[in-house]
């Protein structure tokens, strides 16, 4: 058999004593440790710039049960990333959901799996960079005290020149080796997560201090899901609250770089997820009892603040170090804008390597061992997509964020679903494999289809997401199923051009026989 041309060699082989085995691609490994992992892991999730976005839409769709929403989901994130971990654990490769789900399935579902994550975080690293401009500017129009240096981000050319230099920065740093990604997140998360906690401690305190802008006492049944009142704002916060946790899986896409690649992966998901779920918890809380959840001045529920909470309660709250949330936010979308080219660059590397992609895609830089071809590739396209929807229209960019829950569904979903049927001569070996590579990836996986489908099924509405619609339809669901519509195009375009991949030839579908079986 021979490799595709430009592949680095051995693949993973259909037969043979090596038969579906992985292959290494040439980045530096053991490089990442655990805490540096999980760093990186936080920092892609973007705790500040999430949470500021996600808290008023979520208060607006289920009221006080934003606790209640955000643990429920945490539980299909948390079902998944023992799915992953399980894959990892065998499978410790770049690729992640595109390798996992073309061993478990076969090429067509895995090259689909891939294009969901690469779609998913392109679409993402657009939005950080506008972020961060938007922030940028905040944060200049607070310490001068000039509030029209704030409008200078809805200059269109303005807006877009200095995204494109976020992008150019992020790019470099990405583009350079992970010890230098990894010093800069240690400070980048380190200070925005110092800043999240101490705007929670002081909301609390002034809660306490009879100082707060509408005092909701706290109460155990925000915790209560059964309490949202429909389920369509059920499906519409729970939507919300998948996106605030998701990045998380960047850990995994490092694996080939981390120290103890079989483990170090799937425990920095864990932790990740588990750290995250805990700071959300807390600042929704303090929020809640603070603001209230109202459509007053500051309350959660005024339409006027929803888009960034926390720069409108900044200064109720923390008074003169109000700044230092437009700073935490600003290096959230910063910090999160470097890290999140880490999984897309990986995977894309992955599918060049493999021979899903054009071979340049596996190309790896010999000065710094990073995916310097893919990295650059996700870094264009990620700008043009921001410069041309930017120029459209404002809408159509949010509501390309609304597809996101979309496709994060589509492609966790995928991934849960491989996990299972990847393993599934290995059920019943042990009581764990029963729960970590049958139940608890199945019910994660399961609870993520149907929210996909609930999702899909209400986006068609026009007045879903910004209001703006194309013959009757909602752009939600015409953004997402044609996200999807064109990966479609591209990978049989793809398997025309490079038919060994899709012939498995490459990566061979594969299921790990049962133990029991073999001891016997």
């Amino acid at each position: 058999m021979s490799a595709p041309e430009g592949a680095a060699a051995p693949l993973a082989p259909a037969g043979g004593e090596d038969a579906g085995g992985i292959s290494k691609k040439g980045l530096s490994a053991g490089t990442v440790g655990l805490i540096g992992a999980v760093v990186i892991g936080i920092s892609c999730i973007a705790p500040a710039y999430t949470f500021t976005a996600a808290i008023g839409p979520t208060v607006g769709a289920v009221g006080v049960q934003v606790p209640a929403i955000i643990l429920v989901g945490f539980i299909p994130m948390l079902l998944v990333a023992f799915g992953y971990r399980e894959l990892n654990n065998r499978m410790p490769d770049s690729g992640t959901s595109f390798t996992w789900a073309a061993r478990a399935f076969g090429p067509w579902i895995g090259w689909m799996a891939g294009w969901g994550l690469v779609a998913a975080t392109v679409i993402v690293l657009s939005n950080l960079a506008g972020i961060a401009v938007d922030f940028l500017f905040l944060l200049i129009s607070q310490l001068t005290g000039n509030p029209d240096i704030a409008n200078l981000t809805s200059e269109i050319w303005i807006n877009i020149a200095v995204c494109l230099l976020f992008v150019l920065g992020a790019t470099y740093v990405s583009y350079r080796d992970m010890q230098t990604t990894q010093k800069l997140q240690y400070v980048l998360v380190g200070f925005q997560v110092v800043v999240l906690l101490l705007f929670a401690i002081v909301a609390i305190v002034q809660v306490n201090n009879g100082n707060a802008f509408d005092a909701t006492p706290f109460d155990w049944s925000w915790f209560n899901p059964f309490a949202v009142t429909s389920f369509s704002s059920f499906a519409a916060g729970l939507s919300l609250s998948i996106f605030i946790f998701w990045g998380w899986d960047v850990t995994l896409t490092m694996n080939e770089e981390t120290k103890d690649p079989e483990k170090t992966p799937g425990r920095a998901a864990t932790i990740t997820v588990v750290t995250i779920v805990a700071l959300y918890l807390l600042l929704a809380v303090a929020m809640i009892m603070y603001a209230g959840t109202g459509d007053g001045e500051f309350g959660l529920g005024n339409p006027d603040i929803q888009d960034n909470a926390f720069f409108a309660l900044a200064g109720p709250i923390l008074g003169p170090l109000a700044a230092l949330v437009s700073l935490a936010v600003l290096t959230s979308s910063a910090s999160s804008l470097q890290s999140t080219f880490v999984g897309p660059a990986r995977t894309l590397l992955a599918m060049g390597h493999y021979g899903a992609l054009p071979p340049k895609f596996a190309k790896v830089s010999p000065r710094f061992f990073t995916p310097g071809y893919a990295t650059i590739v996700s870094a264009i396209v990620a700008a043009g997509f921001y410069a041309i929807m930017r120029v459209v229209s404002t809408n159509v960019l949010s509501d390309t964020i609304l597809t996101l829950g979309i496709m994060i569904c589509f492609y966790y979903g995928l991934t849960a679903f491989a996990c299972v049927w990847y393993f599934r001569k290995q059920w019943f070996d042990s009581v764990r494999n029963v729960f970590f590579t049958f139940l608890f990836p199945l019910m994660g996986g399961v609870i993520l289809a149907v929210l996909f489908v609930t999702t899909l099924t209400d986006s068609m509405s026009p007045d879903y997401g910004s209001g703006s619609e194309i013959g009757g339809v909602g752009l939600v669901f015409i953004l997402g199923v044609t996200i999807i519509v064109v990966g479609i195009v591209i990978m049989i375009w793809q398997a025309v051009k490079r038919p060994a991949f899709f012939k498995g030839e490459t990566l061979s579908v594969d299921a790990p026989p049962s133990l029991r079986r073999t001891r016997r």
